[in-house]
């Protein structure tokens, strides 16, 4: 079945101007990665995302003061990215940034079983949306973590042809299918929404807040 479908509108217009999304994305920081560590921008009016390290991949210490850390959730229009064009260990990487982006917008540290659930659910997610952009797209080029109100969305932008697609219906013996059934089991909603202007695409999914 067909996964392509627009950008739900909650607090959020969608990756990049008119919902294209690809390497030179409108709104994108425009700043190319630095050889072997990606580069890391925040929006306007937000805190930037700590720089990760280009051997380790790991951020600045989870909890660390910042002007966000201290509300509940964070503003509208935080957006966290992160430049993984050619970066070894995207995954894990990727799942560092998402973590610290977590301590700062008051999701970690967990303050019940709840709060935990719903933070390892957004690593899960942004576990296997990178690695589908790995193995079926030539890599992903972009994570996008942005919060609006208790709604946070992930975005990989990738240069890939093929739209993802969860095996329906599920069966755990059978190969593939596997990462994206688990995003839809986990998510509000997810989609793609294809480069207006040639190839690429931007997978994205949305999760609840906890509480």
């Amino acid at each position: 079945m067909s996964t392509t479908r627009p950008c739900p509108p909650p607090g959020d217009p969608g990756p990049g101007a008119g919902g294209a999304a690809s390497s030179g994305m409108p709104g994108a920081s425009g700043t190319p990665a630095a050889a072997g560590a990606p580069a890391v921008s925040g929006a306007p009016g937000t805190s930037a995302a700590p720089a990760a390290s280009g051997a380790s991949g790991t951020p600045s210490t989870p909890g660390a003061s910042s002007p966000e850390a201290s509300s509940a959730y964070a503003p509208p229009g935080s957006v966290r990215r992160l430049h993984l064009v050619g970066v070894p260990g995207a995954v894990p990487m990727s799942r560092d940034f998402t973590r610290q982006a977590l301590y700062d917008w008051g999701w970690l540290p967990a303050a019940g079983a709840d709060h935990r659930a719903a933070a390892e659910d957004v690593l899960l997610v942004v576990s296997e949306l990178v690695t589908n952009a790995c193995l079926h797209a030539d890599g992903p080029e972009e994570l996008r973590v942005s919060c609006a109100g208790k709604v946070l969305r992930l975005e990989v932008v990738d240069l890939g042809a093929g739209a993802p697609a969860p095996r329906t219906p599920h069966r755990g013996g059978r190969p593939g299918g596997h990462g994206m059934f688990i995003v839809q089991r986990l998510c509000l909603d997810w989609g793609v929404v294809r480069n207006e202007g040639g190839a690429g695409k931007t997978v994205w999914a949305e999760l609840a807040a906890p509480g």
